[in-house]
């Protein structure tokens, strides 16, 4: 079936919220820390894919009862938004709750998982920002659309002040524990912030790892006009052992991790794609080994690694490149909670396409999601509220292809057919 441009194939959508099903407590808040307010502009956008039968007889409130639960233990995620005197923003946890969005898609769920259109999956997750009116903005929401052949999506917006993509991830899991009467011990909580405002610094110059926008007021979103499009394609187990060869002369003593494989190719390619100028400096996340936050939602728990040269990354050797990730990144956390310290005239930053930006979520638990014993067919991971560099997330590929990479690159739309050519060109990659 085919929809013109005019035409969603995604209608009948109806709106509740869904709050915690015990009062958190008079006055209860949270305050955020350098590192989620560094964070306040992008937002995390999951969809998950289920077959017919996971929900089949199931009315609404079926559905909806086991949040009540889950909810109790992600208070935090239900609150709004407010501001302390100085104008630093806190979260009042008043547990005005989740939004639950209802939705059917016209397609069947092989129909719509066919197309090669990746911004089809935006339509079946909430794409709302927090503001213009702050106080009353949702942190979360929740979108479940039914196919036309019964197959279900739960489209899962978070924002990002919570915490990281593993920390989304882990929150929406941790639902589908409650559906199977799995509860856990203790309520998720958020990292503590430190107040270290009496002699605070005023760095100079803004990190490396950001770009310094706004000031946007009480709209939380991005001020860049820019179109970006995104372009995503799969990696199997045998093509990175080419890909390892190809990049490394077949020399058997050399040997580049899964993600900065993808990230030294990737890098090469958008700087070819980019003729007029060149990308020198990237940014790389990955989640950092030395720190475990079981139980927690955070923004510290990744690292944020600068890896920048002054030769022109289209000429470079790739194993320049590889290298060059593998050991002269950065780290830009200090730097950046330092920059959020003031409790007045924060500045508002974008971390994600600053620079071009890789992300890590190859080990990410997309699919432990689990409701009443069953898992996702496929995940789709978005970041919305990125940069004009453009960013590159690198999470696990469907279950039925085995253990290979999906590879999703949002860059100017400009860029991208460019950037496909020089993919396939020289990697055979599409």
């Amino acid at each position: 079936m085919v929809f013109s441009k005019d035409e969603s194939p995604v209608c009948d959508i109806k709106l509740s919220s869904i709050g915690p099903g015990y009062i958190t407590g008079q006055g209860a808040a949270q305050e955020l820390n350098g590192m989620d307010l560094a964070m306040k502009l992008h937002y995390i956008r999951n969809v998950y894919y289920f077959r017919s039968e996971v929900f089949e007889g199931l009315a609404i409130m079926d559905i909806k009862e086991p949040m009540f639960y889950w909810l109790n233990y992600g208070y935090i995620a239900c609150g709004r938004l407010r501001r302390h005197d100085s104008g630093r923003p806190y979260i009042k946890c008043n547990d005005c709750g989740v939004r639950f969005i209802e939705a059917r898609c016209k397609l069947t769920l092989d129909e719509w998982l066919e197309s090669k259109d990746d911004s089809r999956h935006k339509l079946l997750v909430s794409n709302q920002v927090l503001g213009p009116d702050l106080l009353f903005s949702p942190l979360v929401l929740f979108q479940l659309t039914k196919f036309k052949c019964g197959g279900i999506s739960i489209g899962f917006s978070w924002a990002h002040i919570l915490g990281d993509v593993f920390s989304a991830v882990n929150y929406t899991n941790i639902w589908g524990q409650i559906t199977k009467r799995h509860f856990p011990m203790q309520p998720l909580r958020m990292e503590h912030s430190t107040k270290e405002n009496h002699n605070p610094k005023n760095p100079t110059k803004d990190p490396l790892a950001v770009k310094r926008v706004g000031p946007v007021g009480d709209h939380w979103t991005t001020p860049d006009n820019t179109k970006l499009e995104t372009y995503s394609f799969y990696i199997s187990s045998p093509e990175f052992i080419r890909l390892q060869t190809k990049l490394c002369g077949g020399k058997d003593n050399q040997h580049f991790p899964t993600f900065e494989l993808i990230c030294t190719i990737v890098w090469q390619c958008v700087a070819k794609a980019k003729h007029e100028s060149e990308v020198n400096m990237v940014t790389i996340c990955k989640r950092d080994s030395k720190f475990s936050f079981e139980g927690v939602m955070t923004n510290k728990a990744q690292s944020i690694k600068v890896v920048k040269t002054n030769i022109s990354v289209k000429e470079s050797s790739l194993m320049e490149l590889g290298m060059l990730i593998l050991n002269q990144g950065v780290d830009e956390r200090s730097n950046i909670e330092e920059a959020m310290k003031p409790d007045n005239e924060l500045p508002d930053f974008l971390i994600y396409g600053a620079n071009l930006t890789f992300i890590d979520l190859s080990d990410a638990p997309f699919y432990e999601l689990d409701i009443k014993g069953n898992t996702p067919i496929y995940v789709n991971c978005d970041i919305d509220g990125v940069g004009e560099e453009g960013v590159v997330l690198v999470f696990p590929a469907r279950k039925d292809t085995s253990d290979g990479m999906t590879i999703s690159i949002t860059l100017p739309a400009n860029h991208i057919s460019e950037l496909k050519y020089v993919l396939w060109n020289e990697w055979s990659l599409a």
